[in-house]
């Protein structure tokens, strides 16, 4: 695709026209400018007229008219999202419904899963991989439930939504220690955790949190976090993850390898001689945390 070249789309619905120019070419991604002969039209509203369900491209298939309702879980109330955070296929209203029954709470938190966490690591080593951030919104109640509730099990449901929950940490030390927080960018950069000293115990980080979020009238915590969790990576929040099984050279990799450390090999070996189905529409497994706070 050359640069100065533009690719042009009509549809018969209205007339409408879109058209497509390459801005600039990185090394990892392309910035487009996209442009339409609809004034009344939205990108939104576009992307609804021309565009398909974003399946992960390693479904090597066309989008079935099924994909609509299969790549979507029963949480789905914002539109943002390119990617379906996987592991929550698994839960559906009789779930919720038995773990309620159990005394066990669930909290919704709203996750924009962006296309980067398909990107593979294809660098020579870890540090030279480039981090995708993402979008999230967390509630204060939902961060005050937390933090009265200190003896409760925490247990994420995917890997977006951990990374979500460890991020609130790492703002809440960064508020404590009078350090600078990118709120509208990007709040926790991509190896920003591992050169801080965590000396500030969960309840403080998350009562600092909480206490700028009131301060602020914010009801809602809106920002991204591009943190990237490998092994060595000592967790604050979460106790236990429900994840699907994960492709090899991937970030979501080498996440469950920090979260359960060495024995991730006896997972995945198992799961490998028992035919799990890995990746967005497989299996999935409840992984505990390797080590005590």
């Amino acid at each position: 695709w050359k640069s100065d070249s533009v690719l042009e789309m009509n549809l018969p619905e209205g007339n409408l026209s879109l058209q497509a120019r390459q801005i600039k070419k990185a090394a990892t991604y392309y910035e487009i400018e996209f442009s339409w002969n609809d004034a009344n039209l939205s990108f939104a509203d576009i992307l609804h007229a021309v565009g398909k369900v974003p399946l992960p491209p390693y479904i090597r298939r066309d989008v079935d008219k099924d994909d609509a309702d299969r790549y979507q879980t029963i949480f789905a109330a914002h539109e943002g999202s390119v990617a379906a955070p996987t592991a929550s296929l698994h839960i559906t209203p009789q779930v919720v419904a038995d773990l309620e029954a159990k005394g066990i709470q669930t909290k919704h938190l709203t996750l924009h899963v962006g296309a980067g966490t398909f990107k593979p690591v294809k660098s020579e080593t870890m540090e030279e991989h480039l981090m995708h951030a993402e979008w999230f919104c967390i509630s204060a109640s939902t961060i005050n439930e937390l933090l009265q509730n200190p003896d409760r099990l925490i247990i994420p449901v995917g890997t977006t939504c951990l990374r979500t929950l460890e991020t609130l940490y790492w703002i809440g030390l960064k508020l404590v220690k009078q350090m600078p927080v990118n709120f509208s960018g990007i709040a926790l950069e991509q190896w920003e955790v591992y050169s801080l000293k965590a000396d500030v115990s969960r309840d403080e980080a998350l009562g600092a949190l909480l206490h700028y979020m009131q301060e602020h009238k914010m009801e809602e915590l809106i920002t991204r976090t591009q943190i990237l969790i490998a092994p060595s990576y000592t967790f604050r929040l979460c106790h236990a993850l429900v994840t699907n099984f994960h492709q090899p050279q991937s970030t979501l990799l080498l996440l469950v390898a920090a979260f359960i450390g060495p024995q991730w090999l006896e997972v995945y070996q198992y799961a490998l001689n028992h035919n799990y189905r890995f990746l967005s529409y497989g299996d999935s497994g409840l992984l505990w945390l390797k080590q005590s706070y």
